[in-house]
């Protein structure tokens, strides 16, 4: 099968479709779970896998021989990139709102895996398939702040692990309507597809099989006369948690297009700013390094267009959130 890069371990829990626990313990997605399965690159139990709703007793042992990345086809691209952090295994980047992460229809080109095929020429891990190389986690386009990515197979599988078992250190700062009370608490639920929208996620009911489960933690950092700044820390990492996490306990983030209409009184201050995204921002990512053990801790400070909607709301603790 030429080189390959070999996942293995035991099922977690079980009762869950083969797919679903095998990208929970590996980092890869469930479409690229069952790509391989159907190129016979995955074994449970010792024996080819083939039926992705088949589900396992917990401890079964499951091995996932990835490929060596095809060549990628997403085309470098010189795009400027802020660097927090570089070694050889990994790289730390600061992204900017605006910025999709990697190539998708409707966004072959101008990505940041464009960005990353020019500035590591190439050398990226190729877990994540063709068009994801070096993808671990995602922040969403209009969401911006810290983002890690893998440039060795060696080190896309140690933080996949470590994104698996929640124990990456994740904090986003947001400005929401309202304030929450109270002013510190968990937002528990399942996240998946809404019903109504497939454009959308929502919080599903707890049985419905399409959620994943998702857990945020949030504290009032300052109160701005009907909104607010708070803090997220994610345990979990599901697609746009923190912004379906806080519309449903009635906190939508300001400029959120998709998950909440802005109070009225907000409205003109967000058309003169331009503010036309959702407000939040990636701060703190904190991890362990897969191959050194060394922890790595770095923090992005606010951008200026978040800024200065902060100064417009009046607020005071903009240098002193971190």
């Amino acid at each position: 099968m030429g080189d390959v890069s070999i996942i293995s371990g035991t099922i977690a829990e079980g009762g869950q479709r083969l797919d679903k626990a095998l990208a929970e313990a590996s980092g890869l997605s469930r479409e690229r779970v069952k790509a391989l399965m159907g190129e016979g690159r995955v074994l449970l139990g010792g024996k080819e896998a083939h039926q992705a709703s088949h589900k396992p007793e917990a401890g079964t042992a499951f091995e996932i021989r990835v490929p060596a990345a095809t060549a990628a086809e997403a085309q470098a691209q010189d795009i400027p990139l802020t660097v927090v952090y570089e070694d050889a295994d990994l790289i730390v980047i600061d992204k900017p709102a605006g910025l999709v992460v990697h190539p998708a229809a409707g966004n072959l080109d101008g990505t940041l895996v464009n960005a990353l095929l020019h500035h590591c020429k190439g050398e990226l891990s190729g877990i994540g398939g063709v068009v994801r190389p070096g993808i671990v986690h995602r922040i969403d386009k209009e969401t911006s702040g810290l983002l890690v990515v893998a440039k060795t197979n060696k080190a896309h599988e140690g933080l996949a692990r470590q994104f698996a078992d929640h124990s990456i250190e994740r904090a986003y700062f947001a400005v929401v309507s309202g304030l929450p009370k109270p002013p510190a608490g968990t937002v528990s639920s399942h996240i998946g597809r809404s019903d109504h929208d497939r454009k959308k996620m929502a919080v599903l009911h707890e049985h419905n099989k399409r959620g994943k489960h998702a857990v945020t933690h949030y504290r009032l950092i300052e109160a701005l006369g009907g909104a607010s700044l708070v803090e997220c820390r994610l345990e979990t990492g599901r697609t746009h948690q923190v912004r379906v996490h806080m519309a449903s306990i009635g906190h939508p983030l300001l400029g959120d297009p998709v998950y909440g209409r802005a109070p009225t009184k907000f409205r003109p201050l967000l058309n003169q700013l331009h503010f036309a995204r959702q407000a939040l921002h990636a701060a703190v990512l904190g991890f362990i390094h897969p191959l050194t053990g060394e922890v790595l801790r770095f923090e992005s400070a606010l951008p200026a267009d978040m800024a200065g909607l902060l100064v417009e709301l009046g607020s005071n603790t903009i240098s002193t959130a971190l």
